[in-house]
């Protein structure tokens, strides 16, 4: 029975479960093949004792699970694979010993679920020799490449749930109301979740935001009567002319900036300017957790289903992809080439603005 293996790499997000079930019972159901698990990302391809077979009853209920099962890693990278020798820490590329066990595990195929981190990687083991097929996941629904990731529907609903509940806080005590999301260069969830949720005004990381247009906005609902309002920030935003909030280095463990704190210095500014009593609301790993929502269990599913009749013709190097309601696939490195932004002219932007919402302009 030929082999194939299964990992997650990067954060997790709703729906990863469901697309390891929808791999392991296409695997089985239909293609006749077995699915090796490999745990926590590429880990498990570098170090031994991290695989596990998976069948149909050992995955049973895993569906509406949030999270993965497999465990996943952002520093897991075998192209630069942190070790220790002599009691210091160095950075090592350990790339052949993928190879090795991949060998070892008898596997003819892998797929690679995860983001942009997870497919460069995968990328860059194809271009080695490995046969392996990604999958796109992020919240942030920011891959050029798909329509649409998984993990991104459930993460917009947990936003806008949340905004649900903070309306009435802050309707009851006349306050304004800041809700910090993820999307360090793309505002898809902020604003999705801003306008699903009654949002005031939505700063995101492709309009660079002009603070007293947002202060304006609040006054003027004051002077009509509203007495609160709500502004979704997303962690990427910037003012005019200025850098996005730099909580620490070396966020996603690719050395990149970890973002953040852009919420709290716009309610500092928005309680200086307009005298209101302002509070702030960080959703930060809230928007990763929990069980995913129909639609991200439909289409994880979709995708590991894909990914499984991919590997079974020898499609590999390629990732599955959404374009309108069809599951297809593109070149992996096509895939990887850049991030998927907010058009300025797009629907979503147009229907903001339409209704009302303050975008910072």
């Amino acid at each position: 029975m030929p082999k194939v293996g299964v990992l997650t790499g990067g954060g997790d997000c709703p729906g990863l479960n469901a697309v390891i079930r929808g791999v392991v019972k296409s695997a089985e159901a239909k293609h006749g093949w077995q699915v090796i698990g490999i745990e926590d990302s590429f880990q498990g391809l570098i170090l031994p004792g991290k695989t596990r077979e998976m069948n149909a009853f050992r995955i049973r209920g895993i569906l509406p699970q949030g999270g993965t099962i497999l465990h996943s890693s952002n520093r897991a990278n075998p192209f630069e694979y942190p070790t220790e020798e002599n009691g210091k820490q160095v950075v090592r590329d350990v790339s052949d010993q993928v190879f090795v066990h991949f060998k070892e595990l008898g596997l003819e195929g892998l797929v690679a679920i995860g983001g942009d981190g997870t497919n460069r990687i995968a990328a860059r083991l194809f271009d080695k020799g490995l046969p392996v097929v990604g999958v796109p996941k992020t919240i942030d629904n920011d891959l050029r490449a798909t329509d649409v990731t998984f993990g991104f529907n459930s993460a917009v609903t947990t936003a806008m749930e949340a905004l649900d509940k903070l309306h009435t806080t802050a309707d009851s005590h006349h306050r304004v109301i800041v809700m910090e999301v993820m999307g360090r260069y793309a505002g898809w969830i902020a604003l999705e979740s801003g306008i699903a949720g009654g949002a005031d005004a939505i700063l995101i990381p492709e309009i660079p935001f002009d603070i007293k247009a947002v202060c304006d906005k609040v006054r003027h609902r004051v002077e009509k009567g509203a007495g609160f309002s709500l502004v979704v920030v997303a962690e990427g935003a910037r003012p005019k002319g200025g850098e996005a909030s730099v909580v620490t280095e070396g966020g996603k463990g690719k050395g990149l900036p970890r973002l953040g704190g852009i919420g709290n210095k716009v309610g500092d500014q928005i309680a200086d300017d307009t005298g209101m009593d302002v509070r702030v609301t960080v959703l930060g790993h809230i928007q990763r957790g929990g069980s995913p929502t129909a639609y991200d269990r439909i289409l994880a599913t979709r995708f590991g289903a894909k990914a499984m009749a991919m590997v079974a013709k020898g499609e590999f190097g390629r990732m599955v992809c959404l374009k309108g309601q069809t599951i297809t696939s593109v070149p992996i490195h096509e895939a990887i080439t850049d991030y998927k932004y907010v058009p300025l002219d797009s629907g979503l932007i147009l229907t903001a603005e339409a209704i009302g919402i303050c975008l910072g302009r």
